[in-house]
């Protein structure tokens, strides 16, 4: 990386004992803490260390860097103003399945690294359990080989199956939120009296605010809903 100062290798598995063995360094001298791919903590080593130093009254800061989770984002096409990071897709098949179906219902953004020999593993439960789920698979973000694949689960994985050398590299997969339907409404009579008292309390712009951060269905169709309820 270029840099001249003396460099300790920090992993997970090492953490406890680097910090022990600089503890002297970071109460009288300024460290620094990178990492040579990705971001510090971002499913990367650092927790640990940064919790030492906050309750050590040992001053921290952040610098901004590169981001693939916002870069993912940003080139993915998809809604960004609220989303969800998972980490790294798990290893086995079983907790894949598992985690699809829990974010199946998921109604915010969400976004994941992916391995490259878990990625098709990874878009085939997507196919299966939310075939109509739009998805972005971004390849090897700020490099050469960039490249975004997008659409559908099915689409996605048929058009990196094309050439054996899109399964190479790093991949951020960014999947969209779950669509409110008109059905969902359903959920709203459940809290009937509920919204009830909140009215007492609440404008209804209030209200319509506070369901639609919970919910995300349409603040219009809310608002009419509410109309409706006082009547």
């Amino acid at each position: 990386m270029g840099i001249k100062k003396k460099l300790i290798a920090l992993h997970d598995y090492n953490e406890e004992k680097i910090i022990n063995q600089i503890k002297g360094f970071l109460k009288s001298k300024n460290c620094v803490l990178i990492s040579d791919a990705g971001s510090p903590l971002i499913s990367d080593p650092g927790y640990n260390l940064v919790q030492y130093c906050i309750k050590n009254n040992i001053e921290i800061t952040s610098v901004p860097g590169p981001s693939s989770i916002i870069s993912g984002l940003q080139l993915s096409g998809l809604p960004m103003s609220e989303f969800t990071f998972f980490g790294f897709v798990p290893k086995s098949k079983k907790k894949i399945e598992d985690l699809v179906k829990h974010i199946s219902t998921e109604r915010q953004t969400c976004v994941f690294f992916v391995s490259s020999h878990k990625l098709i593993v990874f878009l085939e439960y997507l196919e299966k359990i939310m075939p109509d789920r739009s998805v972005s698979i971004c390849k090897e973000l700020t490099k050469i080989n960039e490249f975004i694949f997008r659409g559908v689960s099915s689409i996605v994985k048929k058009n990196i199956l094309n050439n054996k050398e899109n399964i190479k590299g790093e991949f951020v997969a960014v999947i969209d939120r779950q669509e409110m339907k008109n059905h969902d409404f359903d959920e709203i009579d459940l809290y009937k009296n509920e919204l009830k008292k909140m009215a007492d309390k609440f404008s209804l712009t209030d209200i319509v605010e506070i369901v639609h951060k919970f919910t995300k269905i349409n603040k219009n169709k809310i608002y009419k809903w509410l109309l409706d309820l006082k009547k």
